[in-house]
């Protein structure tokens, strides 16, 4: 069987916003849990120590993204109004994915369109569920901005790769069962690249 190479990486964990900040952490031993940040939600008015209150949370710590509100729409020709209804998963897909291919080395702009496929991992439907909620918002980018097979769809439309394109949930797994799929289509001569990702 034949090997498979990692050529490139990208990520936005908590603490760490590059693979490279990511290996400094861990070589630290640092924890990356924190107070829920103000921009987030107030916690104070949602803490309440007993797990038992009804809409309430029983901690006030955990593990967050850093400046998850900047994108920059015009970079992927994307209008803002259009940017505005995008899950955050796909935006932060998009700069994650283009960081992984400089980071292999390779011009966006001349990856072989046919041969590249995209697999993705995703559980989490938040903005989904934030977004079928408020019917006064809702516009023609509201579709393309909260389905699950959109977060690889936009990548492969956006950066013109005309291979698989499929987002799979299987629960905790599912960057695990993506990254599988991404394997058999490179093993299959499929693909020639894949590009193999979570979001959550």
């Amino acid at each position: 069987m034949e090997s498979i190479a990692i050529v490139g990486i990208g990520c936005r964990l908590p603490g760490a916003n590059s693979p490279e900040a990511l290996w400094e952490l861990l070589l630290r031993g640092d924890s990356c849990i924190t107070t829920v940040p103000s921009d987030r939600w107030n916690k104070d008015e949602l803490y309440n120590s007993d797990p038992t209150v009804p809409g309430k949370m029983n901690s006030q710590y955990g593990a967050f993204l850093d400046d998850i509100t900047h994108f920059d729409a015009e970079f992927f020709g994307i209008s803002p109004r259009e940017a505005q209804h995008m899950d955050p998963q796909q935006r932060l897909l998009l700069e994650v994915v283009w960081e992984a291919f400089e980071d292999g080395g390779f011009s966006v702009k001349r990856l072989p369109s046919n041969e590249t496929g995209v697999f993705v991992g995703i559980m989490s439907s938040d903005h989904t569920n934030l977004a079928l909620g408020d019917l006064y918002n809702m516009n023609a980018h509201t579709g393309a901005g909260i389905g699950y097979c959109l977060v690889a769809n936009r990548i492969s439309y956006q950066l013109n790769l005309g291979g698989p394109s499929i987002a799979v949930d299987t629960a905790c797994s599912s960057s695990l069962v993506a990254t599988h799929m991404a394997c058999q289509s490179l093993r299959t001569r499929e693909t020639d690249i894949a590009v193999a990702a979570g979001v959550n």
